[in-house]
């Protein structure tokens, strides 16, 4: 069997640092925000050159717009995927909330949350960083809406149940769990948002065993 071809190699390796650098940037911007982090910060903390930094991104813009988009595939592989794996409807919903707040209290990113420390930042900036992140909030509205949807057409929610509104809720209850937890009480921010999204839910749906009960 003969080795592969030395480019598959480099490309390879050269895969393993883009990755390496916009880990390192997703972690530094949940605490920080993208406006504050220089290139030579991101440089000393990948363990990479600054030249080697450029020679993987253009500029600074061009970096950002890279790590939405591993922050977006991180977001994807440890609460989006799993979540799919329930029951389609509400234990779906259920799950992307159980999901979401797992990830911040297990302390993925050491900020809690990539999106909600960047997305004060941009949403008053036009911009190509601006444009993605609102793209990215659409996606986002559309995927819980479409599980609220199943659940309706499923019959496991009450039939005047209002997609936007709980839609809202959702993403309102796992987003001020983050911001609440770094102001007050840790424990209790995550624990708060997962009574109140339990009790929304038991509330909208037509069997309310579907959930736990606490």
């Amino acid at each position: 069997m003969t080795n592969g071809h030395p480019a598959d190699g480099r490309r390879a390796r050269g895969d393993r640092s883009r990755t390496a650098v916009l880990d390192a940037v997703v972690s530094m911007a949940s605490v920080t925000g993208l406006c504050a982090l220089s290139m030579g910060q991101v440089a000393a903390e990948a363990g990479v050159s600054k030249s080697g930094l450029f020679s993987l991104w253009r500029d600074k813009e061009e970096l950002q717009l890279a790590a939405i988009e591993r922050a977006a595939a991180q977001w994807a592989e440890q609460v989006v995927t799993p979540a799919l794996k329930a029951k389609a409807g509400v234990a779906q919903l259920w799950a992307l909330h159980e999901l979401r707040l797992a990830f911040y209290t297990d302390l993925v990113l050491p900020g809690g949350c990539f999106f909600v420390a960047i997305q004060h930042e941009f949403d008053d900036q036009p911009g190509a960083v601006h444009d993605r992140l609102v793209a990215l909030a659409h996606q986002w509205d559309a995927f819980i809406h479409s599980i609220i949807r199943a659940a309706l057409d499923a019959g496991q929610l009450r039939k005047d149940t209002d997609p936007a509104i709980l839609a809202f809720e959702l993403d309102a209850l796992g987003s001020a769990a983050v911001s609440r937890s770094r102001l007050l009480d840790h424990d209790a921010a995550f624990a708060q948002s997962r009574a109140a999204m339990l009790g929304r839910l038991r509330a909208y749906c037509t069997d309310p065993s579907i959930l736990p009960e606490s």
